[in-house]
C-alpha cells in the first residue's frame, strides 16, 4: 500500500507530538499511565477541536484505530528509551516543533479539502497545530506556550501564509508542504535560540 503525502505527514506529526507529550509527561515525573495519556491528548487535541468545528465526525482517531496504537507504541518506546536521552527539554523542544510544523499542515490541507477560504484554513492549521499543546500543558499545571512569550501560534499562521503563497506562484503542492513544515521547524529553533520574542503586556 501506498502512503500519501498527507498520510506521511500524520504519521510523522502523531509521532512527534506523542513524543512531545511523553517527554512533557516524564518531566513531571507521571506514572507510565500518565505520561500514555499526555501523548494521547498531545497527538490528537488539536485534530480533534478540528475535526469537531467542521463536522467531519466521528472525529479521525476515531476512525482509524491505527493512530491510537501508533501513540501507544511510541509512548512506550518513549518510556523505554528515555534513559538514554539526557537532555530532555531539547527533546521535547525539537519534537514539539517538528509536530508543530507536521500538524499545521494538516490543517491546512483540512480545510482546503473542505473548500473554505485561505483565512479559514491557516486558522485551522493553528489550531490543529497548538491545541494539543494548550491541552498537554494545562493538565500538566504549565502556561501553554502559546500564551507565553515564544512565538509559537505566530509561526504556525506565518507558516500557513507562507504556504498559499508558495502555490499561488506554481510551487507543487507536495513541495510546498515539505517547505512550510520546514520553516515552521527553522522559525521555532531561530526564535529559542535567539530568545526571540512578541512584546508582552501586562502591569
Amino acid at each position: 500500500m501506498t502512503i500519501g503525502t498527507s498520510e506521511a505527514i500524520e504519521i510523522l506529526g502523531t509521532i512527534s507530538f506523542a513524543i512531545s507529550g511523553s517527554f512533557a509527561a516524564m518531566q513531571k515525573r507521571l506514572d507510565p499511565f500518565g505520561v500514555l495519556i499526555i501523548a494521547f491528548v498531545t497527538s490528537i487535541g488539536g485534530g480533534t477541536v478540528r475535526d469537531l468545528l467542521l463536522g467531519d465526525t466521528p472525529v479521525a482517531w476515531m476512525r482509524d484505530v491505527n493512530y491510537c496504537l501508533l501513540i501507544l507504541l511510541t509512548s512506550i518506546a518513549t518510556i523505554f528509551f528515555k534513559r538514554h536521552i539526557k537532555k530532555f527539554k531539547v527533546t521535547l523542544f525539537l519534537f514539539d516543533s517538528l509536530g508543530l510544523g507536521l500538524f499545521t499542515m494538516l490543517g491546512l490541507q483540512k480545510g482546503i479539502v473542505f473548500g473554505l477560504s485561505p483565512g479559514i484554513c491557516v486558522a485551522l492549521g493553528t489550531i490543529t497545530g497548538c491545541f494539543g499543546g494548550i491541552i498537554r500543558d494545562t493538565l500538566l499545571n504549565t502556561i501553554p506556550l502559546i500564551f507565553r512569550k515564544e512565538v509559537y501560534a505566530t509561526a504556525c499562521i506565518m507558516g500557513g501564509i507562507l504556504y498559499f503563497s508558495l502555490v499561488h506562484f506554481q510551487m507543487k503542492s507536495d513541495l510546498a508542504k515539505v517547505a512550510v513544515i520546514a520553516f515552521i521547524f527553522t522559525l521555532r529553533v531561530i526564535v529559542v535560540r535567539y530568545k526571540l520574542s512578541l512584546p508582552k503586556f501586562g502591569y
